[in-house]
């Protein structure tokens, strides 16, 4: 589970309700501090996450000149979605908001997916591109998770199914190991673990339930996004146990993306080094504004 420093957005972030033709979706919108702005990216969360992972990452990349509107997904923690129906969780229904948001956000986009978020956001590259400038994959590899990341979704699907969200919370917490839940870096108002706890409470059991199973199951679609022609980064921490180093590395390749590696930095690198993600994220951008 992803841990951003805080849920209380910085000065000059702004949390509202971005409309678009197929609802409303939270988001954390920053706008460019720089007098020339540079472009807008959509910044998608991964699985049991939230638009506050990015939340580091705003300033920063505010300060490079780029607006950033971190979106909560349908169903996930502060946006609307149905509990019990499995159906507008599907791939292409996720990534044909990912479209909406990007038209209701305005003019060219760059478009970023950490984890899961990357999966929707290859979806939707390949529903339509029209609507993106770049596309960054982040700690989001070509196919399904590794086996055992599969086997800890399953777990929780399995727990999904017999248990409600609170009772699945107290199962989780019990068996985290004492590093993964000490807090760390974390500032006080998480330690007791209740803003993380109120966004596991917030995300759609069924959402849950459906975007576990495309992260078991994503095919290859590598070739198909290679493709598209668009300008593509590929971005990790130097270590990953969702999808092994040397697998992205193969993805770029493949997609003759631009490749970055983030150094002492894991499955997050929007959380763990967000200096050094922001500066990277940038610097590619900047090349493609």
């Amino acid at each position: 589970m992803s841990r951003p420093p805080t849920f209380t957005p910085p000065p000059g972030v702004r949390a509202y309700r971005l409309g678009t033709e197929r609802g409303q979706f939270a988001v954390l919108d920053s706008e460019a501090a720089t007098r020339q702005v540079k472009g807008t990216a959509l910044l998608l969360p991964g699985y049991t996450g939230s638009k506050e992972d990015f939340i580091a990452l705003q300033p920063l990349l505010s300060a490079a000149g780029y607006r950033t509107v971190a979106v909560d997904g349908r169903g996930q923690y502060e946006s609307p979605g149905p509990r019990d129906d499995e159906g507008p969780y599907a791939q292409s229904e996720l990534a044909r908001d990912v479209i909406a948001q990007a038209h209701a956000v305005g003019g060219s986009v760059h478009l970023l997916g950490h984890s899961l978020g990357g999966q929707i956001a290859r979806a939707a590259v390949l529903l339509d591109a029209a609507p993106f400038v770049s596309l960054t994959l982040m700690a989001s590899g070509p196919a399904q998770i590794s086996v055992p990341q599969q086997q800890r979704v399953k777990l929780l699907r399995d727990a999904l199914a017999v248990l409600d969200m609170a009772q699945v919370w107290s199962a989780v917490q019990a068996m985290e190991p004492p590093e993964e839940t000490d807090g760390g870096d974390i500032d006080e108002g998480l330690l007791d673990g209740e803003d993380l706890r109120r966004r596991w409470l917030g995300n759609s059991p069924a959402q849950l339930l459906v975007t576990g199973r495309q992260l078991c199951e994503e095919p290859d679609r590598v070739a198909e996004l290679a493709a598209v022609g668009l300008p593509m980064h590929v971005l990790s921490g130097d270590r990953d146990d969702a999808w092994p180093i040397p697998l992205l590395d193969d993805m770029a390749a493949r997609l003759g993306a631009h490749r970055t590696v983030v150094p002492h930095a894991e499955h997050s690198p929007n959380t763990d080094r967000p200096e050094q993600t922001a500066d990277a994220l940038a610097a590619f951008w900047d090349r493609h504004c």
